[in-house]
């Protein structure tokens, strides 16, 4: 028997129908490429989706299923695209910027992107391999200054599209299982991987990161969404803003320090999102030049690495400001889980909290997860025993686009994350390694991930990445790159073993250190050990 409830989609059409009523005043703004600054409200966002969605069918002939690029910025025309696309049956394809010509061509031909939605600004990156894009018909150019000329066939200017175009517009009826949005996996590993997500599975995600134990977020908040449109959806911050009624504010290519601790600051920004790399960044520049008065800023969530606990605490200590660590893959949606403190943690010792919060945290409610031993033994929750992270859920992908990867699926339904990790009495996880980041020596697992959170609380140490390289007595041994704070200040092997000696047992404290200027990144600001190994291989980490 089931229950007599309305048949009602979770659709994108459903949550921006719903700002428009809820929220039209909420504000939209936007720090544009050319340095101007851009403001509107969500009911005007509204209106734009509609006439987005009308030229889309009426003059680019787009039409349910139809797969459409976005290769652009963070910035007010992007969230348009995230709502007038898939409101009408197609699927938005956000590319990432930053990945190589030949992973940007393969995606693309993969998808089979029929029209891509591209900056000004990153024109020359898509130039240089439109004669091998094979299923793309027509670009739209966002954000073009007088004079703009390209030598892309068939382009439009994105407000030359819209223009003429009806701003209201009766949404047709979708299936909430309907595809909606797609990203690829960066490809670390190999030639990225498609993750087709759902209006419903959008739906859910961005209804639970909103939530107290998650994000919390609500209309009383300004939030500052550093994190890339073309990574992850946004995180599904676009999706949930618009659910809170919180103000969004977009930063699009202005992402150093200074600029962002700018942003901030006219905004009045009280919540922000991104990678630790970027908050490493703001916390120095903060220290160097304080700002004459505190910052709105209250609290910035941080997924893609792990957040140290040096940081945290540095971050709260000088400048009042909350660090929250979440956890999250391309796979999941991306966020699965967040870490906050329980109401039986406020009695803990400072350092013994800092110890729960670095963690990864709790699943989401309609986010199951286990790790599992090389036995293939569901691990204990005693915070201690390692194994794979494997998970499932409402918003988990169940396989990769037009790709037959089951390696990554166990045979019971979870997918294999890859992160090998422990999960607490109390259900707080956290990651140890990725499965190909573990070093083991002289048949010892060590954890690269501890070492470089410990080598970062370190006064002198910007950055460090940790890789094994080999031994021909233990097999392997960990070597450590690091980046220093004051390359005026060097540290001795001596001094870095000792230092490493309070927490860790001999065979686990690298032999080797080596000094970098910077620590290599993915294009999602994650430390590129694929290319540290690389610079070893060549000889070119000289210690």
């Amino acid at each position: 028997m089931n229950g007599l409830i309305m048949d009602y989609p979770l659709t994108t059409n459903t949550i921006l129908n719903y700002a428009k009523s809820a929220f039209p005043d909420k504000k939209l703004i936007s720090h544009l490429p050319n340095g101007t600054r851009h403001e509107y409200t969500y009911g005007a966002l509204e209106r734009r989706c509609c006439q987005l969605a009308n030229a889309l069918k009426n003059k680019l002939g787009i039409t349910k299923g139809d797969m459409i690029g976005t290769f652009a910025w963070n910035h007010y025309q992007h969230v348009e695209l995230y709502y007038g696309i898939p409101g009408i049956g197609a699927i938005c394809h956000t590319i990432n910027i930053r990945l190589s010509s030949q992973q940007t061509e393969f995606i693309i031909n993969h998808s089979e992107d029929k029209v891509i939605f591209v900056d000004a600004t990153l024109v020359p990156l898509l130039e240089k391999i439109a004669p091998k894009l094979e299923t793309v018909e027509k670009y739209i150019i966002i954000n073009a200054h007088d004079g703009f000329t390209t030598s892309l066939l068939n382009t439009i200017h994105y407000e030359k599209l819209i223009e003429d175009q009806l701003d209201t517009i009766q949404w047709p009826k979708l299936n909430e299982n309907d595809a909606c949005g797609m990203c690829y996996t960066s490809g670390t590993t190999g030639m990225p991987k498609g993750v087709l997500y759902s209006h419903r599975s959008t739906y859910l995600h961005a209804m639970t990161i909103l939530s107290p134990n998650a994000g919390n977020y609500s209309n009383d908040d300004i939030i500052l969404l550093i994190v890339p449109q073309f990574h992850v959806m946004a995180w599904g911050f676009p999706y949930m803003c618009l659910l809170t009624g919180s103000d969004m504010v977009m930063p699009s290519l202005h992402l150093q320090p200074e600029a962002i601790i700018r942003i901030l600051e006219l905004e009045k920004v009280n919540k922000a999102n991104g990678v630790p790399s970027i908050w490493m960044g703001v916390y120095e520049e903060l220290k160097k030049n304080p700002p004459k008065k505190k910052l709105a800023l209250e609290e910035y969530l941080v997924g893609g690495s792990a957040l140290t606990a040096s940081l945290v605490e540095n971050f709260e200590k000088d400048f009042g400001i909350k660090g929250v660590q979440a956890w999250g893959m391309t796979e999941t949606s991306p966020l699965g889980t967040a870490s906050r403190l329980q109401k039986k943690h406020k009695d803990l010792t400072l350092k013994e909290q800092l110890k729960i919060r670095a963690k990864q945290g709790i699943e989401f409610p309609g986010i199951e997860m286990r790790v599992v031993g090389d036995n293939g033994q569901i691990a204990p929750r005693d915070g201690r025993t390692m194994g794979e992270l494997q998970v499932k859920g409402a918003w988990v992908i169940k396989s990769y686009f037009k790709t037959n990867n089951r390696d990554n699926f166990t045979d019971d339904g979870w997918f294999r994350t890859g992160d090998v990790s422990t999960i607490d009495a109390d259900g707080y996880m956290e990651i140890t390694d990725r499965t190909k980041d573990l070093i083991k020596s002289g048949g010892e697992w060590i954890s690269s991930v501890a070492l470089e959170s410990a080598l970062m609380a370190h006064p002198n140490i910007k950055e460090a990445a940790v890789i094994a390289v080999p031994d021909k007595k233990w097999a392997e041994r960990p070597l450590a790159t690091i980046v220093l704070t004051d390359i005026n200040k060097p540290i001795s092997k001596e001094e870095l073993k000792k230092y490493l000696s309070k927490d860790f047992a001999n065979y686990q404290i690298p032999d080797y250190y080596v000094t970098i200027s910077q620590v290599p990144k993915t294009s999602v600001g994650k430390f590129d050990k694929k290319e540290i190994r690389k610079l070893y291989a060549e000889g070119k980490l000289k210690q």
